[in-house]
């Protein structure tokens, strides 16, 4: 077996045939390079029992041999190999004669080791406030002159930065597979090939019987079908899939089909599918994607820009930190990537797919966890992983398959001791590693964090942050926005974003305070601030580190994002409508059941409230007529009114009371659960009926307490000798419209500690417009405005019943109130307007609701 030797930067390595050899950047490597654009595990160079050869294991920037990125090739002597860039990337020089030996274990070679320097800074030599800080002078690490020379036009080019660089993978394929076919995943060498026959249906989906198994719980047991048409041509059918089939991104109809080309690319979980001739090509995301964004820029009402022109890309498997002062525009940043508010121009690449185009199908292997806990924290944790299995997962998954998922999940976090524990018990680093769970259950290859260590000890924020090192070296790739600079050095990226929205820096960590000149990041934000008319964006425009990490994504110009119709974007739903109802309404009774406190106030608060009224007397407001006793006299009976006020009151604050913080408590989960394929209206629903059942009761309690020991006449106008419950129903019905007002509130609130002030004025608007304390009837402008409040027709159905008219007719002359007239169309008007008054604020509630959902989904 022939040696082989290898030069590069002046030294000589004999490499042994019976072992291979891994290059990159990796300190535990054989031959390691310090280059920023060679990857961590960029190549092996291997004897494959015929010859030399080596093998691209899906760098960033890619293998070239002879000008041409490779994945694999034949080495010889003479073989000239450039890693990261096809001119001037380092070279490696390969023969067949005997040369010098370097053991690669003991001698690796550094392709440069700039020698370190720290430039003049603004806090070295102070200032006033008004002159600018010292200009920056760069280190001087080795700088490519000719730094992305021969970039294609095209950024859809597979041998482009885009495609097979910063959102690239592993090349494949010959010059030809790559000439007639679209590039999948940065253009990576197919999983496996399966041969399709003219006529032949091949069936894709996770139960064993398909043609095609797929094991990924994000695929329905029976999810699609090729057919191969008679004209030749290949034709992908949705088999009533619950997680959808995508042809290039965009959902296909559900149980719908579509005529496939030759460009097109279907999506079904996981799996990426194109036709190459007579065979299937099938491509999985196993989690090792590349990332970047192109020339962000976002601009909001008024025309100012609060993200400006923001590039950078990532490799697969990288932790990146993203960093700034408030007002950087971190938090925008961080929508514009997710695709929760697209940026208004630039690209957002996922492994080189448009990740606007295409949220329809990448939405789902992205992951978010937001600032606060995306989970309800009076559950245990299998409870709330429990659950969030059920609205995430198919429908047709079974309780075995998500069971086992979240089994895997907890062991990899190691959260597995902790499963039965409430979530409020445990500490903050655990609570954010089960919010982490959570997101992991559907495999995302890409994770994004907001502030993670937020309120965190120094010691749990290094636990976070390594937790966070291990999903990426476990192949993902995560993004993480952070105030935090104590454990940036876990990352492998770092990008500071300026005020105003710009990119300050990116690139390495460790060269971040060199580049800035300071030696804390208290200074460098120090600096932010007292220079903020300062160009921080232009003084990175023109450094050599924006030559070596951006350079090659802003060479192409910035586009506006062309949006598909929004009925596209829109994700399809994993569960039905009813089976989203059914798992939402049983997680929120485990949740209140799990609150003792609540319980009790459940039942205590409605039993004051309708005990409150006792002391006053009621009166009969009935008199025997002294010339017939067998005919009665009604009397005025001022107190009536009193009591009914007092009922109405309380049943309006404890149906309001009930709800006014369910929406608010719960937004954050909300949003990140719509985001995945919650329906809106299931949610919505699901608090309608669970509060509204809890409300109804307490109505109900109320009204009982409030006349059951009080004289009420025999008959009613409806019901007849249920007169009681012919009472009840109106205050049962306020406290349930009450309770949709709350709902509303919730809603529209943007903090918890504005619904109380909120709830009172609610209260008390209600006690005004009752018509109890002065008539309504006749006063020109209130009276119709009172036709808004519930209380209004609430108190009138009940007047309806008891006659108001009569033993408490309104004072002056205005005459009889129509609402409170002794019949039963008056009590029938009555009770429609209440219950109307409720379902129009569930409208408005559903539409309040939309302000918190991804921009890209909303109708």
């Amino acid at each position: 077996m022939p040696e082989l030797v290898l030069e590069a930067n002046g030294q000589t390595w004999t490499l042994d045939p019976s072992r291979s050899y891994a290059l990159g950047r990796d300190p535990q490597g054989d031959i390691v390079f310090d280059d920023a654009r060679v990857s961590w595990r960029h190549a092996t160079v291997r004897f494959d029992g015929r010859g030399w050869a080596i093998e691209d294991n899906g760098s960033t920037n890619g293998t070239f041999v002879r000008g041409r990125r490779i994945h694999r090739s034949d080495l010889g002597p003479g073989t000239a190999v450039h890693l990261g860039n096809a001119t001037d990337g380092p070279q490696l020089t390969l023969s067949g004669a005997a040369a010098a030996v370097t053991t690669p274990q003991t001698q690796p070679a550094r392709h440069h080791d700039p020698a370190p320097h720290r430039d003049p800074a603004p806090h070295h030599d102070p200032a006033p406030h008004h002159q600018q800080p010292a200009p920056y002078q760069q280190p001087t690490p080795h700088i490519p002159q000719q730094h992305g020379a021969g970039v294609p036009d095209s950024p859809d080019s597979p041998d482009s930065p885009d495609s097979a660089g910063h959102g690239s993978g592993r090349g494949g394929g010959s010059a030809h597979d790559l000439a007639s076919a679209p590039p999948v995943y940065g253009d990576r060498s197919p999983t496996t090939f399966h041969h399709i026959s003219l006529g032949r249906v091949m069936r894709i989906g996770r139960a064993l019987e398909n043609d095609l198994v797929v094991s990924d719980l994000q695929v329905s047991r029976s999810h699609a079908e090729f057919h191969s048409t008679p004209d030749g041509r290949m034709e992908i059918r949705d088999l009533g899939s619950h997680n959808g089939t995508y042809v290039n991104g965009q959902p296909i109809d559900k149980g719908g089909s579509r005529l496939l080309g030759p460009t097109d690319i279907v999506g079904v979980g996981h799996s990426t599918f194109r036709i190459v001739g007579d065979r299937l090509e099938e491509f999985v995301d196993t989690g090792e994607v590349s990332f970047s964004a192109r020339r962000l820029t976002v601009t909001v009402e008024g025309g100012k820009q609060i993200l400006k022109d923001v590039s950078f890309g990532v490799p697969e498997k990288s932790l990146i930190a993203v960093i700034g002062p408030s007002g950087s525009g971190k938090s925008t940043l961080l929508k514009a990537l997710t695709g929760y508010r697209p940026a208004n121009e630039g690209e957002v690449l996922y492994d080189g797919r448009n990740l606007y185009k295409q949220f329809a199908e990448l939405r789902q292997r992205i992951g978010l966890v937001p600032q606060d806990d995306i989970l309800h924290k009076e559950l245990t944790v299998q409870k709330a992983l429990t659950y969030a299995a059920k609205l995430r997962f198919p429908a047709d998954t079974t309780g075995q398959e998500r069971a086992a998922r979240i089994d895997e999940v907890l062991r990899e976090l190691k959260l597995d001791v902790h499963r039965d524990k409430k979530v409020t018990s445990l500490s903050g680093g655990q609570r954010k590693r089960v919010s982490v769970a959570l997101e992991l259950l559907t495999k995302p290859s890409l994770i994004f964090l907001d502030e993670p260590t937020s309120g965190l000890d120094p010691g749990m924020d290094r636990d976070v942050m390594q937790l966070l090192r291990g999903l990426a070296d476990d192949g993902r790739t995560v993004l993480v926005v952070t105030h935090s600079v104590a454990e940036l050095a876990l990352c492998d990226k770092l990008l500071v974003l300026a005020p105003g929205g710009s990119v300050a820096y990116f690139g390495p960590p460790e060269e971040a305070l060199n580049f800035f000149g300071y030696d804390t990041w208290a200074d460098v934000f120090s600096a932010f601030e007292n220079y903020r008319d300062y160009d921080w964006a232009g003084r990175w425009k023109g450094s050599q580190h924006y030559q070596m990490y951006a350079a090659d994504l802003d060479a192409v110009a910035a586009q506006s994002v062309a949006m598909p119709p929004m009925q596209a974007m829109r994700p399809p739903k994993p569960q039905g409508w009813t089976a989203q109802f059914a798992t939402l309404v049983r997680r929120y009774i485990s949740v209140i059941a799990s609150d003792k406190g609540f319980l009790a106030l459940m039942v205590v608060l409605p039993a004051v409230l309708g005990a409150v009224s006792l002391p006053i007397d009621w009166g009969t407001g009935l008199l025997p007529n002294p010339v017939d006793p067998r005919i009665k006299l009604i009397t005025p009976n001022s107190t009536a009114t009193t009591v009914l006020l007092i009922l109405a009151v309380g049943a309006c604050f404890a149906g309001a009371a009930n709800s006014v913080r369910e929406l608010i408590k719960e937004r954050v989960i909300y949003e990140r659960e719509r985001a995945t394929g919650l329906s809106r209206s299931a949610y919505l629903m699901s608090k309608v009926f669970v509060l509204g059942v809890i409300t109804v009761f307490q109505g109900l309690l109320v009204g009982v307490i409030g006349f059951a020991t009080r004289k009420v006449p025999d008959e009613g106008v409806v019901l007849g000798g249920l007169t009681l419950l012919e009472l009840c129903l109106p205050i049962m019905a306020l406290g349930f419209t009450s309770m949709m007002f709350g709902l509303i509130i919730s809603a529209l609130v943007k903090t918890a500690e504005k619904t109380m002030p909120l709830l009172v004025m609610f209260a008390i608007v209600q006690v005004v417009f009752t018509g109890c304390l002065f008539a309504l009837n006749g006063a020109v402008g209130v009276n119709q405005f009172s036709y808004l409040m519930p209380s209004r027709w609430a108190v009138a159905a009940a007047g309806a019943t008891l006659d108001f008219n009569r033993i408490s007719p309104p004072e002056g002359d205005t005459g009889a109130d129509p609402l409170w007239e002794h019949t039963a169309a008056a009590w029938g008007m009555d009770m429609a307007a209440v219950l109307a008054l409720g379902v129009l604020c569930g409208f408005l509630v559903a539409r309040f609701l939309r302000r918190h959902e991804p921009e890209v989904m909303r109708k």
